[in-house]
């Protein structure tokens, strides 16, 4: 048992008996706990193989590699529309939890098989991600906007297009490509630093705001 764990539950303002009945399953399938990101991780044979989350409606166990489980249960969910890997198994009372405490049980030795037998999920390419018809239409307006678009890296594209994507009206697709333009004109990625006071590199870590930055 890891001891920031103790502390993330105890500090915890909503779903402490969730999360001490969610551990005790997680540690009787043998898994490792370890703290990666504020959050209890779950590992075997030191590969992630589920992650405990707490949210406004819901507290939640996230398996890393989810879509390669076969849910026969119908339990997991995708977080996000554009989510490949992750897959969330939700609850909403501790009860829920205790009910389907063998389902939860078989499908962590599932994810943790999945991991044993060395399986991948299979990544979409930028070139499989639609490019919406707002950012074609400045790639046309704007060549110079397309050349700085195809010269960053395949994540970072895909980054934009999943973020472009997701707005669900034109004008929005609109307003977000537009406010990006200066960022890929300037060849960086959609969380990449562009004030340079970040101290984890290429990435923006919020460092900027103790220098009266926004």
């Amino acid at each position: 048992m890891n001891y920031k764990v103790d502390e993330f539950i105890s500090n915890a303002t909503q779903w402490q008996a969730e999360y001490d009945y969610l551990r005790m399953i997680l540690l009787d399938c043998g898994l490792t706990e370890d703290f990666k990101w504020a959050q209890p991780c779950y590992t075997s044979g030191g590969k992630n193989i589920v992650i405990l989350a707490g949210f406004k409606n819901h507290c939640a166990l996230g398996f890393f590699k989810g879509s390669l489980i076969e849910d026969s249960e119908n339990l997991l969910t995708k977080p996000g529309e554009n989510t490949q890997e992750g897959r969330q198994m939700r609850f909403k009372d501790i009860n829920q939890i205790i009910a389907l405490e063998p389902q939860i049980k078989a499908y962590i030795f599932e994810a943790i098989e999945v991991e044993k037998a060395g399986l991948k999920v299979p990544v979409k390419q930028v070139h499989e991600f639609e490019v919406p018809e707002e950012l074609v239409q400045k790639f046309n307006e704007m060549p110079e906007l397309k050349q700085s678009f195809q010269s960053l890296t395949p994540g970072r594209q895909k980054a934009y297009l999943m973020h472009f994507s997701q707005a669900k009206q034109s004008k929005t697709r609109l307003d977000r490509i537009e406010n990006y333009i200066p960022r890929i004109l300037n060849r960086k990625g959609i969380t990449d630093c562009v004030c340079g006071f970040s101290h984890k590199m290429p990435g923006c870590d919020g460092t900027h705001k103790h220098f009266g930055g926004k």
